[in-house]
């Protein structure tokens, strides 16, 4: 493994129906919403030779529910960056219609019009297109801060490189928790927690996709300050999955079980969660009906300290307008 952050499940995806359902009246007042500000983008021009929905000037009306997470006051949704880095869980070449969008100015503008909006926390993955537009933004004067997913290093090391981008705090990837705790290993995970508050002095936390991860370190009191915790548990062996059922799906499971196990544990940890793939990595975002239930249901459902991570791919419809006044909808913590 090199010593670099890495970068794969860095959000939710492209953009459940359980939780709080608002009337009909009100959905189709919502949506209407929506539609009008669709209309309003029609008019502006083409950034970067990409589609009109990218150069949307995001509505803005107010503050964002805000939640403090390691001592850091922040909007209750933080920037996601799979879609940006191409981590689409689907198809190739939907992966590949995201990174030919998400160039390198449509990358630099996408943070833009997030701040714009209201947003001020982004995951990078450790790549350029990510790192230069941060720099280019805070060039004009971004306040927009970052924090990354790493691992140790073969000779037990961690990427003490991040911290020229002042991160927030550094999180050990899921996909590798999942791994080590399987292999047995997760004394590797506790490891790079306790090197990142000694050596970098910043908050550390794990990501996980299996809840009995997330369970497991807080019953052991590992001096974690926060978890990222994944709505569905797609890093399960599909040897688990044939067991069961006899047989697996062709890619990555997606069962509609897993965030109600998930949202059990993010209630019952004392420490703040930052809930991610609450769109299913775009599999609930058949309907513009579909995207709101998952809102509802994950702000509904994890704690009132706690924050949601969600990608946005802003190809064919202003979904970082259409997620704030979500966010605005469900995501109040009074």
């Amino acid at each position: 493994m090199e010593n670099k952050p890495m970068a794969e499940e860095m959000s939710d995806g492209t953009c459940g129906s359980d939780g709080r359902r608002t009337s009909l009246r009100d959905r189709r007042e919502f949506l209407k919403q929506l539609a009008g500000g669709a209309l309003a983008a029609a008019a502006l021009p083409l950034v970067g030779g990409h589609s009109v929905a990218a150069a949307a000037e995001p509505a803005v009306s107010g503050p964002l529910p805000e939640v403090t997470i390691a001592g850091h006051r922040m909007p209750r949704m933080l920037i996601g960056s799979n879609p940006i880095g191409g981590w689409s869980h689907q198809v190739r070449n939907m992966t590949t219609a995201m990174t030919d969008y998400f160039n390198q100015e449509t990358t630099t503008e996408f943070l833009r019009k997030c701040e714009k909006a209201g947003l001020k926390v982004f995951i990078s993955p450790w790549q350029d297109k990510c790192l230069n537009a941060m720099k280019t933004v805070w060039a004009e004067g971004s306040k927009i801060r970052t924090y990354f997913l790493g691992e140790l290093t073969r000779e037990g090391k961690i990427a003490k490189e991040i911290m020229e981008y002042k991160p927030l705090f550094y999180l050990h990837h899921g996909n590798t928790t999942d791994a080590l705790f399987r292999a047995g290993k997760q004394e590797d995970v506790h490891t790079f927690v306790k090197k990142v508050h000694d050596e970098l002095q910043i908050p550390a936390g794990v990501s996980a996709h299996n809840p009995d991860y997330i369970k497991y370190i807080e019953d052991k009191g590992w001096e974690v300050d926060l978890y990222q915790t994944c709505f569905y548990y797609v890093t399960r062996p599909k040897s688990e999955i044939r067991a069961k059922l006899g047989g697996a799906m062709l890619g990555e499971p997606f069962l509609d079980s897993d965030r109600e196990n998930m949202v059990k544990v993010i209630q019952q940890v004392k420490k703040p969660c930052i809930a991610f793939k609450i769109l299913g990595a775009g599999w609930l975002c058949e309907s513009d009906a579909t995207v709101e239930d998952a809102f509802d249901y994950a702000l509904s459902n994890i704690k009132k300290t706690d924050a949601i991570l969600v990608g946005m791919w802003p190809k064919y419809k202003d979904e970082i307008t259409q997620n704030v006044q979500l966010l605005r909808r469900y995501g109040a913590v009074a």
